[in-house]
């Protein structure tokens, strides 16, 4: 990430806004996802090598995400974040902005801010969690670099739902175990590849840190 933190240096700062959504079902209650939110830096497995490859390690966060107004402070191996809480509905959205950037890529990219919501769907049980990433992409040409950015995006979204699943999955069994599943969420298993939609971004969108 050095060289094209280097890379970045030799172009102009991006004024052009860049989004990135990924919408991923899961077969629980809205209530129970909500339950399971995740930042980046608190989902329990170790970030994927491609992720490992292009940002810092999470340490942890610190901070009540559900809390308008809340700072978040996000660390990291060598840097942090501090995300500012702007929205929240219960069970339904959490909203963010990033106020500091402290990651050693601020000359490839600076995240501006990001959400996380859940719908509701009609054609069966469960929800959808759509998690949206809003940036500044520094290296140019544009062109080449949007595609890797993007993706590596989608890749840090899939990581954290996946991770969402986990715990998901971890209070279903301790709620068995504890014999008050009457919720239902032994019925409420997330696939272990929960079905991805990613509607059309758009390019530069319409608006990973997350």
């Amino acid at each position: 990430m050095t060289s094209l933190a280097r890379l970045g240096r030799l172009f102009p700062r991006s004024s052009v806004p860049e989004t990135v959504r990924t919408r991923v079902r899961f077969d629980a209650a809205p209530e129970d996802v909500w339950q399971g939110m995740l930042f980046y830096e608190e989902v329990p497995r170790r970030p994927m090598a491609l992720l490992r490859l292009f940002l810092p390690r999470p340490i942890r966060t610190e901070g009540a995400k559900t809390r308008v107004g809340e700072t978040i402070r996000c660390t990291y191996d060598g840097g942090y974040l501090e995300k500012r809480i702007t929205e929240v509905e219960p069970a339904r959205l959490i909203r963010f902005e990033v106020g500091v950037q402290a990651l050693g890529i601020e000359d490839c990219i600076s995240m501006t801010g990001g959400s996380y919501q859940i719908e509701r769907v009609a054609d069966g049980p469960g929800c959808a969690v759509v998690l949206t990433t809003h940036y500044f992409g520094h290296l140019r040409p544009r062109w080449m670099w949007r595609p890797l950015e993007r993706f590596l995006a989608h890749q840090l979204h899939q990581h954290i739902l996946s991770g969402m699943r986990v715990v998901l999955e971890a209070r279903a069994q301790a709620s068995v175990g504890r014999g008050d599943g009457s919720r239902g969420l032994v019925e409420q298993r997330i696939p272990h590849r929960p079905r991805q939609e990613r509607p059309d971004d758009g390019g530069a969108g319409d608006p990973v840190p997350p």
